[in-house]
C-alpha cells in the first residue's frame, strides 16, 4: 500500500512540476511569486509562525526593519515560491542558465581554506535559494557534500539524489551524519551544513539568535576543533532575477582553554554570520521554521 501511495505522490508531483519547469525563466519567477503568495494566505499555521518569529525578533531587538512583520513574512513566502520554481527547473535539467548567471564573490577565500588540505566545512542557513547555492558551488568551485534529511518518499529521494549527483553534490543524511562528514573531510572534501535549525539538547547549546536563545548545533565547532578543518561561511542572495554567492574568510576559532567554552564561543561566532545575513536580507530567510522551540522564551 505504501509503495502505491509513494508512486502516486511522485506521479502527482511530476504532473504539477513539469509545466513549471518548461516555462520561460522570468515567467516562471512570476508564477513562483504567485505560488508563494497563495501559500502565504492558504497555509495559515506556517504564516502565523513566520509573523510571530519576526515580531518576537523585532521586540527582542535582534531585528530592525522599516516594514511590518506581515510584509516581511509575505515577501519571504514569495522568495520561497521563486526558489521552488528555480529548483524545479534545475531538477529537470532546464536550469543551467540560472546556474551560469549566478555570480560568486570571495572564491579566493575558499581557495585559501582549501590550501590547508584539511577539508572544508561550509556553514550557511536557509537564506535565499540555498539549493541553487549548493548546486552552483559544485559546478563552479568544487564538489560539495550537503547534510540533509531523507525524504519521506523513497522515489522522490532517489530522484533528488540523482539530480544532486549530476551536478556534483553528494548527500550526507542526518542520521549518522558525523561519520559521513568525517569521511569526506579525511578525503579533503567540502561539506555544507545548514546551521539555522533547532536541535535537541544533547546536540548543541542555546545560542543567541536575533535577540533570543535558540538551540544550535555544535557539530561544526566540534569537528573544526578536532580536525583543524577550516569553517567557511557562505551565503546566497537575490540580485534582481539573478543571484550572488558570497564566500567569506575562514572563521578564526576561539583561543579559550576550556574545551566546552571554546565550542560555545565558536558556535556563537558561526551563528553571528547567519544573523548578519538575515538582518541584511530579512525577506530571504525561511521564517516558517520553529527556530526557537524548546527554549523557555521561544
Amino acid at each position: 500500500m505504501k509503495k502505491i501511495k509513494w508512486l502516486l505522490e511522485a506521479a502527482l508531483l511530476v504532473t504539477v512540476s513539469f509545466p513549471l519547469a518548461i516555462l520561460p525563466y522570468k515567467l516562471a519567477l512570476k508564477v513562483g511569486e504567485t505560488l508563494g503568495v497563495f501559500i502565504f494566505y492558504a497555509w495559515r499555521n506556517r504564516r502565523n509562525i513566520a509573523v510571530e518569529n519576526i515580531q518576537k525578533s523585532i521586540q527582542a531587538g535582534g531585528l530592525k526593519i522599516p516594514e511590518s512583520a506581515g510584509s516581511i513574512a509575505r515577501a519571504s513566502f514569495k522568495n520561497f515560491g521563486r526558489s521552488v520554481v528555480e529548483a524545479i527547473k534545475i531538477y529537470y535539467g532546464l536550469g543551467r542558465k540560472i546556474i551560469d548567471e549566478t555570480a560568486i564573490k570571495g572564491i579566493e577565500n575558499y581557495q585559501s581554506a582549501a590550501f590547508k588540505n584539511k577539508g572544508i566545512i561550509l556553514i550557511t542557513g536557509h537564506c535565499g535559494n540555498w539549493e541553487l547555492m549548493a548546486v552552483t558551488l559544485s559546478v563552479k568551485v568544487c564538489n560539495v557534500s550537503v547534510v540533509a534529511r531523507v525524504q519521506d518518499n523513497p522515489y522522490l529521494n532517489k530522484f533528488i539524489e540523482k539530480v544532486r549527483a549530476k551536478y556534483g553534490n553528494r548527500v550526507i543524511y542526518k542520521k549518522g551524519a558525523l561519520k559521513g562528514i568525517l569521511s569526506e573531510i579525511k578525503k579533503s572534501g567540502t561539506v555544507g551544513i545548514l546551521m539555522d535549525q533547532a536541535v535537541l539538547k544533547d546536540e548543541g547549546y542555546v545560542i543567541d539568535f536575533l535577540g533570543r536563545g535558540a538551540w544550535t548545533t555544535k557539530m561544526p565547532a566540534l569537528i573544526a576543533r578536532k580536525t583543524g578543518t577550516p569553517v567557511v561561511p557562505v551565503f546566497i542572495n537575490r540580485d534582481g532575477d539573478r543571484h550572488i554567492i558570497n564566500i567569506y574568510p575562514a572563521v578564526t576559532l576561539s583561543g579559550e582553554d576550556d574545551a566546552e567554552k571554546a565550542i560555545i564561543e565558536d558556535t556563537k561566532k558561526f551563528t553571528g554570520f547567519i544573523e548578519e545575513h538575515v538582518r541584511q536580507y530579512p525577506a530571504e530567510w525561511l521564517w516558517i521554521h520553529r527556530r526557537w522551540k524548546r527554549v523557555n522564551d521561544g
